[in-house]
């Protein structure tokens, strides 16, 4: 009956997952329990439970104390019954008596039964929600089980998780037995056992995804700073690389776009755009209106607001079908963009606006860094310099140091005329 007892202890760590110390614990609390009730004892704490999983041997005792004159037969042992079990004994030690479970009743062994089953469910349940606890956050392998409602149950191994329908991608359909992977949300600790809440529809799901696809984001080289995704329809990304060697974007999109695609196939052919990330706000927002080319960017990073110019033949492809380009820039950068085409901009007189903010700044007429010694565009400035000379910081335009041109820029001499 031992052996038997131990094997299927083994059984149980197993299938359930449990430690067999717990599930030691479990019996032996069954056990005193079973003692107590045997007795109709419940104030009884001398209850000994030993276990041994090696030799398969377990008993139960109690543990009494030896006295001259006995009060209670549960707790206390004659001097003279204690010499019986051995002679070593004497007043004021404790001596483990041994008890019979085979005598219990039937009762007293049916609450043990179930004393037992509770504490593995309840071992069982702690199991798993450790077990789940670990992945929140994370994306996870399911099949599909069956449909509660709207909602869907999706086995994840040992336990179900609910795919909410708010949590689905729209047009997206499900079948038994599909295996999809599902990002968990949130894992809940309830009596019933671990509730786990998924989805197919949060963005982390696509960075999840990329970093189990490309080994420069999954070791860290390459770093997914900001994800917006409309699912089932378009998400953007941007990545930056930590080290000068490595293209972030051409890390995630892969040789060919073999890794890119990966990621695309299991989100059902969502478009995935993956633009470079920039400290500076009017690159970073250039980038993310990807495809569309942008001619300027004004940025008010106090307000957190940009208005945009993009070549006329390019407005309704930075605005993008039902302004989805342009509503995913801005959730990517956190700016609120505002969008116009270059007869727009001059019409209503911003591009002027455009050209006097970022001029006086340094900024050349595509909103990049002006670069010391590079010349400036003919036409952005007044008439009377040469176009192929540097512009200086006083306002002089110069070769070598040499001056050629001063206000109001006339000629200063015959070698300037020549």
């Amino acid at each position: 009956m031992n052996d038997e007892l131990f094997d299927a202890l083994v059984i149980l760590e197993k299938e359930k997952n449990i430690k067999s110390e717990v599930l030691l614990e479990a019996i032996a609390k069954s056990l005193e329990q079973a003692c107590r009730n045997n007795f109709n004892r419940q104030d009884l704490t001398n209850i000994v439970v030993s276990m041994d999983q090696e030799k398969k041997s377990f008993g139960i005792f109690l543990a009494k104390e030896v006295v001259e004159n006995v009060e209670d037969s549960m707790t206390q042992i004659s001097l003279a019954d204690a010499k019986m079990i051995d002679s070593k004994y004497e007043l004021g030690d404790t001596v483990n008596v041994d008890i019979n479970s085979r005598a219990f009743g039937r009762i007293a062994v049916q609450n043990a039964k179930n004393v037992i089953l509770q504490q593995i469910r309840e071992a069982e349940r702690k199991s798993l929600f450790a077990d789940y606890y670990d992945k929140e956050n994370k994306v996870v392998t399911g099949v599909v089980q069956r449909f509660i409602g709207r909602n869907v149950a999706i086995n994840l191994g040992r336990v179900d998780g609910i795919l909410n329908e708010s949590e689905m991608i729209r047009g997206e359909n499900y079948y038994p037995n599909q295996r999809i992977k599902v990002y968990v949300l949130h894992v809940d600790n309830t009596p019933k056992g671990p509730r786990i809440l998924v989805s197919r529809k949060h963005p982390n799901l696509v960075r999840c995804l990329f970093e189990q696809e490309v080994a420069e984001v999954a070791d860290g080289t390459v770093d997914i700073m900001a994800i917006a995704r409309e699912a089932g329809s378009r998400s953007k990304m941007a990545v930056c690389s930590r080290s000068e060697n490595v293209d972030a974007v051409g890390a995630c999109v892969g040789q060919n776009g073999n890794r890119v695609a990966m990621v695309v196939d299991e989100l059902n052919g969502e478009k995935i755009d993956i633009v470079e990330w920039n400290e500076n706000p009017a690159y970073f927002i250039e980038n993310a209106l990807s495809p569309a080319k942008v001619v300027t960017v004004l940025v008010d990073e106090e307000d957190k607001e940009a208005k945009v110019v993009v070549p006329d033949y390019q407005l309704s492809l930075a605005i993008g079908r039902e302004g989805q380009n342009a509503r995913l820039t801005a959730r990517l950068t956190g700016f609120k963009i505002d969008i116009k085409s270059e007869t727009q901009a001059i019409e209503s007189g911003e591009l002027d606006e455009f050209q006097e903010e970022y001029y006086g700044q340094g900024y050349d007429e595509e909103g990049a860094p002006y670069e010391e010694g590079a010349p400036y565009e003919e036409g952005y400035y007044e008439d009377g310099y040469d176009p192929d000379q540097p512009y200086d910081e006083e306002g002089t335009y110069t070769d070598d140091g040499e001056a050629y041109y001063e206000e109001p820029y006339a000629p200063q001499n015959e070698q300037n005329e020549e």
